[in-house]
């Protein structure tokens, strides 16, 4: 049962962080970061959310079950 759940939360982190890779991709979010030089807020959720669900994911899968 964890590796089924590691596993969608891998799946689910790595969703994240591309769709935050393709918002930081957009017009608004490059005009922004010319100006102040940082990326817009809810990239940055959705990098830190997809790390975070990658990282549990993968305890998941290698964690030993008893």
């Amino acid at each position: 049962m964890h590796k089924i759940i590691g596993a969608v939360l891998l799946v689910a982190g790595a969703f994240l962080f591309i769709r935050g890779h393709d918002m930081s991709q957009a017009i608004n979010s490059q005009v922004k970061n010319l100006f102040t030089g940082s990326p817009t807020d809810k990239v940055m959720y959705y990098y830190l959310g997809g790390a975070l669900c990658g990282a549990v994911g993968l305890v998941e899968i290698f964690r030993s079950s008893k």
